[in-house]
């Protein structure tokens, strides 16, 4: 399938490319040969074709009613639009630190602001470190154009991710799985450090795994999981079912770990 390229344009962090497929699919990349940051269909909040974003929703099978989600990432905007379509009573704060992935996700991707959602342009740590009010719901989805900011991954940045959660909360991270990520481990025993309870998900595409961190100890089997899931997605209307989604789920005490040393801002 072609792709013609509809924008190219440097920032102060990033090459932003933009291209358009041949059935309209538009593509947010950092560099022409970057990996996809956000695959957005205009239009369509409930189209996610990478796969990692399909299962960021599962993360609501942790949290009873959840007002306040805070997204730290833009991207195209996909997971802020999702969530603020299909799930009206939450107010979406996302923080990006680009002001021109911002500017670039309203004129190509769809991306809008409104009384429910706002962008903060700022680095994600200092927003966090300096937020007054607490989330039900923060998604750690921050990727420069070859992984996540090391100053989002140590024991003193999850520490304030924490602090930032209501108690019922939940902290979700996008991750690259060991065989392409030499930190994997060091990320998974950092994560372990700053909250009570951690559990992996595995995106149905090899290579990526979902972190979804408590501040609290909180027992969720697979078969919950799935229950739960099915359940949003009949009371929101979900065209698919979240459940399958599901590729893998585990308690972090379960996964095989390689030795690791937590992460701090030091190191």
């Amino acid at each position: 399938m072609s792709e013609r390229v509809l924008l190219a344009r440097h920032s102060a962090f990033n090459q932003i490319v933009v291209t358009e497929d041949d059935v309209g699919l538009r593509t947010l990349r950092f560099g022409h040969d970057g990996v996809p940051q956000s695959i957005v269909k205009l239009g369509d909040p409930e189209h996610f074709e990478l796969p990692y974003a399909s299962v960021l929703p599962l993360c609501l099978a942790f949290v009873e009613k959840p007002v306040r989600i805070l997204i730290v990432g833009l991207g195209g905007g996909t997971a802020p639009g999702f969530f603020h379509s299909r799930f009206p009573e939450l107010a979406v704060d996302v923080v990006e630190i680009d002001e021109e992935v911002l500017e670039v996700a309203k004129t190509y991707c769809g991306f809008t602001e409104d009384a429910r959602m706002h962008v903060f342009v700022e680095d994600g740590r200092d927003f966090i470190e300096n937020c007054r009010s607490r989330y039900d719901l923060i998604i750690l989805d921050s990727f420069d154009s070859e992984s996540i900011p090391r100053h989002l991954l140590t024991l003193e940045f999850l520490t304030s991710v924490r602090n930032a959660l209501t108690p019922e909360g939940i902290a979700v991270a996008n991750v690259w799985g060991r065989a392409i990520n030499r930190l994997y481990d060091d990320m998974l025993l950092t994560y372990r450090e700053a909250f009570e309870e951690v559990y992996i998900l595995d995106v149905p595409v090899p290579g990526t795994k979902i972190f979804l961190a408590l501040p609290r100890k909180q027992e969720m089997t697979r078969e919950q999981l799935v229950q739960r899931a099915r359940e949003i997605s009949t009371q929101r209307g979900l065209r698919r079912d979240l459940s399958n989604s599901i590729a893998g789920f585990r308690n972090s005490d379960a996964e095989h770990r390689r030795g690791g040393t937590v992460l701090r801002d030091v190191n």
